[in-house]
């Protein structure tokens, strides 16, 4: 029998990307999204590369009865917890609204794991917990620093709800893996990032510059201390992400203690700047992209990236993908979407 795999937030960006591979590794995955921030077309989408329907429930992570409908019919095996929200703008505008969906959202789906025997969670977390790092690259014992923002915040508290709810003896296995900065799409451009009005992240914002969509990118800051002067980040396929929730998910499950928490990076272990970013986009699509430099953005991070042992080491994983195929299938995916 296939193992059934909960995938809350399956239908959104790297949530239907993990459904894919977990489809493709022997699991049974099956989603619960209210397509607050994706859309329905993505079930299509996933059959197209697939060939299967997959199981969708359409409701909160807050709706317990749907929560102990889905844990009644299905014998979850594994939870992976995607369902948040996630705009560091908007979650300080409605910092509230960002505490009941993320927050109290990761205590009722643990609530519903407890009293249906399922003990297996990853979780979506974020290299936001550790802010402007004092050393590169950032490991696993990096400080956490205060959050930035309610969003930020969240996924430090989702943590510690994990960790207090291991410590305290309940039988509950659970990794939470840290995010760097995911881009790119599934090869076969059937799904992709689909942010809803102007993008937050960089890369929807220069393959939509590139369609037309958008006049003009603008780059924050070209003074900072980078060999460049623009911010970097570790740019991370959302294939090879999607990897890391297959491992991690497999992992947990061969576990033996009934109670386990841990945090592992996932990244490339290398950073890149905005600038590099934008020249990489450029070589691999052949297109100038129209940028101009503007002031810094507050709250943005210089630099950070990842140190990447500890995910080879216990996930046996690695990145495959470089920056440049991530933007080549990012622009394929914006084609796409755009019809050109």
């Amino acid at each position: 029998m296939q193992t059934n795999i909960l995938v809350t937030g399956g239908a959104g960006y790297i949530g239907s990307h993990v459904t894919v591979r977990l489809h493709e590794e022997g699991f049974n995955p099956i989603i619960l999204d209210d397509f607050s921030n994706s859309d329905k077309s993505v079930l299509d989408r996933l059959k197209k590369i697939t060939g299967k329907s997959f199981t969708c429930y359409e409701g909160s992570i807050l709706d317990e009865p749907l929560l102990n409908k889905i844990f009644s019919e299905h014998q979850i095996a594994g939870v992976i917890h995607f369902a948040a929200k996630k705009a560091v703008g908007e979650s300080v505008e409605k910092p509230l609204l960002y505490y009941r969906i993320n927050v109290a959202g990761l205590v009722t789906v643990l609530e519903a794991m407890h009293a249906h025997n399922c003990n297996s969670l990853v979780f979506s977390s974020s290299c936001t917990v550790y802010g402007e790092p004092d050393k590169l690259p950032v490991t696993e014992e990096s400080p956490k620093k205060p959050a930035s923002s309610p969003y930020g915040n969240t996924k430090q508290i989702g943590e510690e709800i994990i960790e207090d709810a291991v410590k305290s003896g309940m039988a509950l296995k659970s990794i939470a893996l840290r995010y760097f900065n995911p881009i790119g799409a599934h090869p076969s451009a059937e799904i992709g990032e689909l942010p809803l009005g102007v993008p937050n992240n960089l890369v929807p914002f220069i393959t939509q510059t590139a369609a037309g969509i958008r006049e003009k990118l603008t780059v924050f800051g070209n003074d900072y201390d980078t060999p460049d002067g623009t911010c970097i980040r570790d740019y991370i396929h959302v294939m090879d992400l999607a990897d890391a929730h297959v491992q991690a998910i497999a992992h947990l499950n061969s576990i033996a203690e009934t109670s386990h928490f841990d945090v592992i990076n996932v990244g490339t272990g290398r950073g890149n700047t905005v600038l590099e970013a934008i020249k990489a986009f450029e070589n691999v699509t052949g297109l100038s992209l129209n940028y101009t430099i503007g002031s810094r953005r507050p709250g943005d991070v210089e630099k950070v990236y990842a140190e990447v042992e500890k995910s080879a080491k216990i996930l046996n994983w690695k990145t495959k993908y470089s920056l440049e195929e991530s933007m080549r299938d990012a622009w394929n995916w914006q084609k796409r979407l755009s019809g050109l």
